[in-house]
């Protein structure tokens, strides 16, 4: 809102100061400055209201050290990541970009089925929550909302870089030529991303049009299929890394900074062809949203670091995937999730392969069997005699290498 303000001030009145809001550095760096102090300060007011309304966590006895001693430690701290973020977003973002809309409805509808989840445990007495047959259907739904959207709005375009030959031909008669003269028309495209290939675009539409190019015209169940298990599947891995203080909101963070750079070049016109990666018009406009959610993990961070003073519960891990699943695949880097999102694939996996080993040693043995002391993973560690702390500390080391490497893979082929 203060943008399209400022935008009519500086057009009506050449007001001083008011084409600074036309710039995506100078908003986004007020983003993060408005979301950490939104965080930090009112964030103390509604742990305080949490607290006074007894939205306590129930900690069951697992014989973790310190676990005992976190019972009715306020829950649902979520609305303060979500709140952080969208009231900037809110402010400072331009409202009609598709981009904004969607994630908007993301964190929305994540943080619904997350706030419904943490209010049955707390106020219905049921330690289930809401069931997972429901939580499913709800991300299911989202990915189906955004692989329609991206596939079908009007406004979500790729640019392709003319032939080499054509550039050379064009630069020879005009060398001051702009930037986007190089470029083809926007078009529609399944294209997306994989990461350490020479040619790393790859098109989904390659899946079916091999059998009759006729079906490349029904690309889009593939593509939307995709978005459907990208956000289950990153949705869930946050949820599951939510464990043990400070841990799923510093991982969080680290990944969507490092998707903040990948959509801030990705709609940069010069430093994508600098880069030879996928240009996207209006993408860049998500750098104000991811700027915003970052101030806001960290900012929570302030609360939630060890000992934490508030978890996030569903309300927040389930709104951190689903946002992630969406950048990534906005800016069609989807492919780079199992890398940049290590530590939430890690967690899936542990839990996956404790549930099924143990399923499997028990039915053949007539006794279940782990691989792991406990899982989700941070919990082995923990019950190897690591403090939650140095856990989280290394966890985030680890993801700070796997989002380096992400960045590294621009140039890597």
């Amino acid at each position: 809102m203060l943008y399209y303000l400022f935008e009519y001030l500086e057009k009506q009145f050449q007001f001083p100061g008011a084409s600074l809001f036309g710039f995506l550095t100078f908003r986004a760096a007020m983003a993060i400055i408005l979301s950490l102090l939104i965080s930090t300060i009112y964030g103390k007011r509604i742990i305080n209201y949490l607290r006074k309304k007894q939205v306590g966590e129930t900690i069951r006895d697992l014989g973790l050290e310190g676990q005992v001693e976190k019972a009715g430690t306020p829950t649902m701290g979520g609305v303060i990541i979500i709140l952080a973020t969208l009231l900037p977003v809110l402010l400072l973002a331009k409202l009609e970009n598709i981009y904004i809309i969607l994630l908007i409805i993301t964190t929305l509808w994540m943080g619904t089925i997350g706030f419904i989840d943490d209010y049955i445990k707390k106020f219905k007495n049921d330690k289930q929550g809401l069931k997972g047959k429901f939580k499913v259907l709800g991300q299911v739904g989202l990915g189906l909302i955004v692989g329609l959207t991206l596939y079908f709005h009007n406004d979500v375009t790729i640019k392709e870089e003319l032939p080499i030959q054509e550039q050379r031909a064009l630069l020879s008669e005009n060398p001051n030529l702009p930037e986007a003269q190089l470029f083809d028309d926007a078009i529609k495209s399944t294209k997306t991303t994989i990461p350490f290939v020479k040619n790393n675009e790859f098109d989904y539409s390659d899946l079916i049009t091999w059998i009759s190019p006729d079906l490349e015209n029904y690309a889009w169940i593939i593509f939307v299929l995709v978005s459907i298990i990208i956000v289950t599947a990153v949705s869930n891995g946050a949820n599951l890394t939510d464990g043990i203080d400070g841990l799923a909101a510093g991982t969080s963070a680290i990944v969507v900074l490092t998707l903040g750079i990948f959509a801030w070049v990705s709609g940069n016109i010069i430093f994508s062809k600098y880069l030879n990666i996928m240009y996207i018009p209006q993408v860049e406009e998500i750098t104000i949203y991811i700027a915003a959610f970052v101030g806001a993990l960290v900012g929570f961070l302030w609360y939630n670091a060890y000992p934490a003073q508030v978890f996030m519960g569903d309300t927040g891990s389930l709104t951190i995937g689903g946002i992630i699943a969406v950048i990534a695949i906005a800016v069609r880097k989807e492919w780079l999730i199992p890398l940049l999102c290590g530590i939430f694939l890690a967690e899936n996996l542990s839990v996956m392969m404790q549930v099924s080993y143990f399923k499997y040693t028990r039915k053949k043995y007539g006794e279940g069997r782990r691989i792991f002391k406990m899982s989700p993973l941070h919990h082995h560690y923990q019950k190897s005699g690591y403090h939650e702390s140095k856990i989280v500390t290394r966890f985030w080391i680890v993801g700070i290498l796997l989002a380096i490497i992400s960045i590294v893979t621009l140039k890597i082929r």
